[in-house]
């Protein structure tokens, strides 16, 4: 049976077939619906290839704040996925591995699973959050270590996220809401108020963060490198717009090229490394949350204290923003200074840390027992539901027991209590309902009589209600 594995970001899909030349190297489809208003075509997902004019694209995307909420759209670049244009395959005839956003939520874990076993009829799945692959692949060496964290920042979040003993900790779980999509979002701000406008830019932004943002070292003496004159600092940058007729895509003007009159140039100053910055200062641009290194740090204090140096040793890099350069060097000076005295704090990262989810997952479906053992069959889906799939997919919420092997639970029997006929109403329930019905029976053989009692309805009282604030992703410590 063939094994198709979906790393299915908010940004890209990367998808592959196990025992394939894909497994490698995954085919990166744009997890997108796009409209051209050049051409004025319209490109799901794999078609964006075939676009002639990158210029003002209008996205549609399935997946917002992480969540797939457009499954029209979702559907539409899946089947293109799984199209002879891309992976040719058959989901009748095959077992599909998939990952899924962290503290996923139950509604949208059912839809999941309706699409895979009813739409497309794939005959077993599994899914699971990026970080619970992680310790099957090979970024922390082999055999894996039993403690590890894993910071992954993606497209719509940054997430820090403990594994011990191939099982997420939960409970101590951070998020920063901080992602690519918002750090290209805020470049496009500040180039369109200094410079041009490309606030409909989003392609050609996302390359110009991709190639010359960086992370800064010491962000002070950047700053001051930036006020020197333009043509002598070595920081600012020139970034060759695409004219749309010879090429569809911008560059980086290096310094021996040709300055040409007719050359559109974005000058890509302390923007290089201000935007990048917000994922370790997000309170620079209003965010009332810790920093990436202090969110790290909040993490390994909710762990066992015996077992905090592990983790501290053992940090894995994942997803897109982590390969801007400067980013790992960064975050490792942080985090020294933050580890308890004595503590190694080790930082690691493949070439390519977008396709680690991916690779872990290929790795996870080779297994011999993944099919028959690992993953939840059609059979399986169809006789229990999305119950057969929180037994068997790690996930944040505690997997139900068996449904054979099930008691009823205290609130089974209140809830059977509450809905049985015998009920008697309570005297509450009569004051709600504003009447009474009181019962006589007749002694020997007279028959049942009911009568009806009119009560007078309470009058309403005034509840007084205390707002809370809300408890946001600060509860993991701001910024001192």
């Amino acid at each position: 049976m063939v094994v198709v594995a979906f790393d299915n970001g908010g940004s890209t899909i990367k998808a592959g077939i196990l025992g394939h030349p894909t497994a490698v190297d995954p085919r990166i489809v744009v997890n997108a619906v796009i409209r051209s208003k050049g051409d004025k075509a319209t490109y799901v997902g794999h078609e964006l290839d075939k676009c002639k004019d990158y210029s003002s694209l209008n996205y549609r995307l399935p997946v917002e704040k992480g969540y797939v909420v457009d499954w029209d759209a979702q559907k539409a670049i899946w089947d293109g996925v799984l199209s002879d244009e891309v992976l040719n395959v058959n989901p009748t005839e095959s077992t599909l591995l998939m990952t899924e956003p962290y503290f996923n939520l139950p509604k949208i874990q059912q839809v999941y699973d309706q699409f895979i076993f009813e739409e497309y009829e794939f005959q077993a799945h599994f899914r699971s959050s990026p970080a619970s692959l992680i310790p099957h692949g090979s970024l922390f060496g082999l055999p894996p270590p039993e403690c590890m964290i894993i910071v992954d920042s993606g497209f719509s979040f940054t997430h820090v996220v403990p594994v011990m003993e191939g099982k997420v900790v939960w409970s101590a779980v951070k998020r920063l809401d901080v992602g690519g999509k918002l750090l290209t979002n805020q470049l496009k701000e500040l180039v369109s108020f200094r410079q041009w406008n490309m606030m409909e830019e989003t392609f050609i932004m996302n390359h110009v963060k991709e190639t010359c943002c960086f992370v800064s070292q010491d962000f002070k003496k950047d700053i001051e490198i930036c006020r020197e004159n333009v043509k002598t600092n070595s920081i600012v940058q020139e970034y060759v717009l695409p004219d749309l007729t010879k090429s569809k895509a911008g560059r980086v003007r290096q310094p021996d090229d040709i300055a040409l009159d007719t050359d559109q140039v974005l000058t890509m100053g302390n923007e290089r490394f201000a935007v990048p910055e917000i994922i370790f200062r997000p309170d620079d641009i209003g965010l009332e949350q810790c920093g990436l290194a202090q969110a790290i740090s909040a993490s390994i204090s909710l762990l066992p204290h015996d077992l905090q140096g592990m983790f501290w040793a053992n940090i894995g890099l994942i997803g897109g923003n982590t390969k801007l350069t400067g980013f790992r060097d960064r975050l490792l000076s942080e985090l020294q200074s933050l580890a308890p005295f004595g503590c190694d704090v080790v930082l690691y990262q493949s070439s390519d840390p977008t396709l680690d989810a991916y690779h872990s997952a290929i790795a996870l479906a080779s297994l011999p027992t993944f099919t028959s053992s690992v993953a939840v069959t059609r059979a399986e889906y169809l006789e229990y539901g999305s119950l057969a799939m929180r037994r068997k997919c790690p996930d944040w919420q505690p997997a139900p027991p068996p449904l054979r092997e099930r008691e009823p639970t205290t609130r089974d029997r209140d809830h059977g209590k509450e809905s049985g006929r015998d009920r008697a109403p309570s005297g509450k329930d009569k004051k709600q309902d504003g009447t009474s019905l009181k019962r006589q029976e007749s002694k020997g053989k007279g028959k049942a009589k009911a009568e009806q009692v009119e009560t007078a309805p309470e009058p309403s009282r005034r509840t007084r209600v205390r707002a809370i604030n809300p408890v946001g992703a600060s509860s993991s410590g701001k910024r001192g």
